[in-house]
């Protein structure tokens, strides 16, 4: 999802949430579902998204993990006072998307590189197809590294279709 910039201040659905301690099973599951959300933690259980109607769907939900799970959680819209502030909540949740960029990027020029069989590009460019639209899922403010991993990406599809899977047919 890309947040766009409209000069206006961003409005943040923000949660504070206490899951107990024990048992920790419920803890772990809302910890990756704020994961996989692309949450910015502001503090301890203190996160936040940009606001739209799914994000705070999204967020609903969490809190009522929350509840189920024994604990407290408030729903907030919230603004940013300061624009700096905004600007460094967006920079942050950008860079950490930016490292999950490189590393598909890598992951890419790895397969690239060692030149491996037509089955395994194959299936090398399946998963590296799947987690970028993993991480585009919770991408708001889409760093440069992101144009860099499509790109490593799509080399590895033309690759792919320069090498086509073998059939019974084609054996010497």
């Amino acid at each position: 999802m890309v947040t766009k910039h409209t000069g206006e201040a961003l409005d943040w659905v923000v949660l504070i949430y206490r899951v107990p301690r024990e048992p920790s099973s419920p803890r772990i599951a809302i910890w990756r579902k704020l994961r996989a959300l692309g949450v910015a933690q502001l503090g301890d259980g203190v996160v936040a998204l940009p606001e739209d109607a799914r994000t705070r769907e999204h967020l609903e939900w969490v809190a009522d993990q929350v509840v189920d799970a024994g604990g407290t959680a408030l729903l907030l819209r919230a603004q940013t006072l300061a624009r700096k502030d905004e600007r460094a909540l967006a920079q942050a949740m950008s860079w950490a998307r930016a490292a999950e960029y490189s590393d598909l990027a890598d992951r890419a020029s790895l397969v690239w590189e060692t030149g491996p069989s037509a089955p395994e590009v194959a299936r090398a460019l399946k998963r590296l197809r799947k987690d970028l639209r993993t991480v585009q899922k919770r991408d708001y403010f889409p760093p440069a590294a992101r144009d860099d991993a499509v790109a490593a990406i799509n080399r590895i599809a033309e690759m792919s279709a320069a090498e086509p899977v073998p059939t019974l047919g084609d054996r010497p």
